[in-house]
């Protein structure tokens, strides 16, 4: 058994990271003493049981810098006007962390790229340092500082002490233009939804899962169904998932769009189960962030056996096969696809068994072993 301490910026964002995180603490406690730094004010207990992660929380140590919840609270406040500052996040837990290193034999990121002083397994999401976007899609004036402050070199990753994962082909491609070392491909965990409504007993609708926020581009899903029914289509959408304080203000733009509209619906910060309602009884699933560097929620929706749209770029393109009739360019785009699928009436295709959970953990289990040893 290995001593070893899951480095994660926030959970207060609720989304693919986050699960990646807590489906790695759960896969490590099987065989290590696993203690959890994080900067949050999102407990792992309530996240877990949101996600359907099979997490002891009990067994799970988590290590917070003190004052970390108003720190994070402080830092959520100012994010409508600052962005989510996920790498300044970052370097703070960094530094908590590294006063503890040496009583650890490994430290696995699940929040992108660190510079380590021990034997490492770093799964990046998004390089979070040395560039001039963030991860979530929005430009990093402050990115220059939080790299000197906390930013690996490159030959940091290249160490035989460091095993670097990324989340798709297209993120190991970034990563591979700054850092110079190409990582292995791990998808992050989606398991197939259980009951699923037959083809031809689902509603016609369109379910958008996931944060609620500027680079999901939530209110285009709006715009989306608005186009969509323009041509006829009685359609229907919901937007179901986390509502961050970060992002307050959008998401009070969205309910107040929804609210003009008798055929939108919000639900936000529901639980799995509900969640599971939705995916297994709607045919289509919508997803509108540019360069998805995964894309969880367009893997869910072909987990749950809907069609699936997303914007022909970034990782998600993987998950549909690169498939013209599913990847758009635009809004106008969207509502082509959309009517066009609707007018098709045939059911998917890919298979719901891709990106499971028990090959997520298999292989980060495999990847602790092997950095290990």
């Amino acid at each position: 058994m290995a001593r070893v301490a899951v480095v994660h910026n926030t959970l207060d964002f609720q989304g693919g990271a986050d699960i990646v995180c807590l489906t790695t603490c759960a896969a490590l406690q099987e065989a290590h003493d696993v203690t959890l730094y994080t900067l949050s004010e999102t407990a792992p207990r309530a996240l877990a049981g949101r996600f359907d992660i099979d997490l002891d929380a009990e067994a799970l140590t988590v290590r917070t810098p003190a004052g970390a919840v108003t720190a994070a609270r402080a830092l959520s406040s100012v994010a409508p006007m600052l962005g989510p500052q996920l790498p300044l996040r970052s370097v703070l837990i960094h530094r908590i962390f590294e006063r503890d290193a040496d009583a650890f034999d490994l430290a696995v990121s699940t929040a992108n790229e660190f510079a380590f002083s021990i034997p490492s397994v770093q799964y990046v999401h998004y390089p979070q340092f040395h560039t001039r976007r963030l991860a979530d899609g929005s430009s990093g004036p402050l990115n220059r500082l939080w790299s000197r402050l906390g930013g690996p070199k490159r030959a940091t990753l290249q160490s035989d002490r460091v095993t670097v994962l990324a989340n798709s082909a297209w993120t190991a491609g970034v990563v591979g233009e700054i850092y110079g070392v190409t990582p292995a491909v791990l998808h992050p965990p989606v398991d197939p939804i259980d009951g699923r409504e037959r083809w031809d007993e689902r509603e016609e609708g369109i379910v958008v899962v996931g944060r609620i926020a500027p680079d999901k581009r939530t209110l285009d899903a709006v715009r989306v169904v608005d186009g969509v029914r323009e041509r006829g289509y009685d359609v229907h959408l919901h937007v179901v998932g986390a509502a961050p304080r970060a992002y307050r203000q959008y998401v009070e733009r969205v309910e107040a769009a929804a609210a003009e509209r008798s055929y939108v619906t919000v639900e936000r910060d529901v639980p799995r189960s509900r969640i599971e309602a939705l995916l297994r009884t709607h045919r289509y699933g919508l997803n509108l962030k540019r360069e998805e560097h995964f894309g969880m929620s367009v893997a869910e929706y072909v987990a749950a056996g809907m069609i699936a749209f997303a914007p022909d770029g970034g990782g998600q393109r993987e998950i549909l096969d690169r498939r013209d009739d599913r990847l758009f360019e635009s809004v106008d785009e969207a509502v082509d696809l959309l009517a066009a699928a609707i007018d098709e009436a045939e059911p998917p295709d890919l298979s719901s068994e891709r990106f499971s959970s028990a090959r997520f953990r298999e292989a980060i289990r495999r990847a602790v072993a092997r950095t290990l040893h």
